[in-house]
């Protein structure tokens, strides 16, 4: 089956997450992805994977970014390494880049030269936090986002100093809202026969995840918190544990109580009104906490819904891995990785009826697609021997 994007090739430069995330989503719907990676180590997400370095494995972070790529490792920092990344964009229909402004300017790779010479072409550009002003020479990284978009300030009880996620949710988000950039742009070009500049950081990613509590503070100057503003409770079960939510509920702790038929807190002063209930869940929980732990995570949460109450298990990741709902959705998908070994890592979530998403390649070693690529480009031998001998492929 031919898939919606089968004919266009990406050009990947960027590392660790955000632009690899967008060029792995174009890969997954058949656009030829070329990661371009530098020196023998490749992109730096191979070398932070501890546990795998080592054990001498490759690493499962890369894997789980850069799957349906062919690698090759080209030095940008020779003459001929740079000549060879042109005569790839003369066929390339998306570059992909993270680097810093600095960086471009250095390489010659900024969007007014390429678009100029390459007019057809989709710049796709992620940084940190804009490709100018103060903090543009910076470096980006996911909890440096957190804490300057005000999200680590804002997460869970306001009295802490920072709450730093340790997931990599803005980074991630990033990657994605620059896959959207690049369709859009390449629908438009379908229109104007031209090329133009995406550009996605962390910063406005992170401040866009929190597009209901800014829209509050620019309008009210209210400060939205919604895990502290309505009732919530995370109770320990007979074998794990279960969060509860108030949310969209007028009488939660009402609810609550009947689901344990137990005696309705609610018509108490203390927890008379959604507000009270928010204000005072701690000591609400307290006097619920017995009843809860005696059921089952199952039990409870049978009981929660049979009352319209939100609630779900706490799992742990390695839980939710296995859970039946994960499974049903077919969020976990196999790879060959560097041709040594199958391995589980996540799918693409977002799921088309007629053309999905699929795995028609693994994940490809440091330079090994180098030589396949460059032919497809038109070099010969004596080309490639040159190429090797001044250092600019491996």
């Amino acid at each position: 089956m031919s898939q919606p994007l089968s004919g266009m090739t990406v050009l990947d430069l960027g590392e660790v997450v955000q632009g690899p995330v967008a060029a792995q989503v174009l890969g997954d719907h058949g656009a030829d992805v070329i990661k371009v990676e530098r020196g023998v180590r490749g992109d730096m997400l191979r070398s932070l994977d501890r546990p795998a370095i080592e054990a001498g494995e490759p690493s499962s972070y890369y894997a789980g970014v850069n799957r349906n790529k062919r690698s090759i490792a080209l030095n940008l920092k020779t003459r001929e390494g740079m000549s060879a990344l042109h005569r790839l964009l003369a066929r390339a229909d998306v570059l992909v880049h993270s680097y810093r402004p600095a960086a471009v300017e250095r390489l010659g790779l900024a969007y007014e030269l390429l678009a100029e010479r390459y007019p057809r072409l989709v710049y796709a550009s992620a940084s940190g936090f804009g490709e100018s002003g103060p903090y543009a020479h910076k470096a980006g990284q996911d909890m440096l986002a957190q804490s300057l978009s005000g999200m680590a300030r804002t997460v869970g009880d306001r009295t802490l100093s920072a709450h730093l996620n340790p997931v990599p949710a803005v980074d991630y988000a990033s990657g994605m809202l620059l896959a959207q950039g690049i369709l859009v742009a390449l629908f438009e070009r379908e229109r104007s026969g031209r090329g133009q500049k995406v550009s996605v950081n962390l910063l406005d990613t992170a401040l866009a995840l929190q597009t209901l509590e800014s829209a509050s503070l620019l309008m009210y100057d209210h400060e939205t918190n919604w895990v502290t503003d309505w009732y919530h409770g995370v109770f320990p079960t007979a074998d794990g544990m279960v969060t509860v939510l108030g949310l969209f509920r007028d009488n939660a702790l009402g609810m609550l109580c009947k689901a344990l038929e137990v005696e309705d807190l609610s018509r108490r002063p203390e927890f008379a009104t959604a507000d009270l209930q928010a204000r005072n869940a701690a000591a609400a929980n307290e006097l619920l906490r017995d009843a809860v732990a005696a059921l089952t995570t199952r039990d409870a949460t049978e009981r929660f819904d049979a009352v319209d109450l939100l609630s779900a298990p706490l799992l742990t990741l390695r839980e939710t891995l296995e859970d039946p709902q994960v499974l049903e959705n077919g969020t976990v998908t196999t790879v060959d990785v560097e041709g040594r070994r199958t391995t589980r890592i996540l799918g693409n979530p977002v799921r088309l009826s007629r053309t999905p998403a699929s795995v028609a390649r693994g994940v490809s070693g440091v330079g090994a697609d180098t030589e396949a690529v460059l032919r497809e480009a038109g070099f010969d031998d004596d080309e490639l021997r040159a190429l090797r001998e001044s250092g600019a492929v491996r």
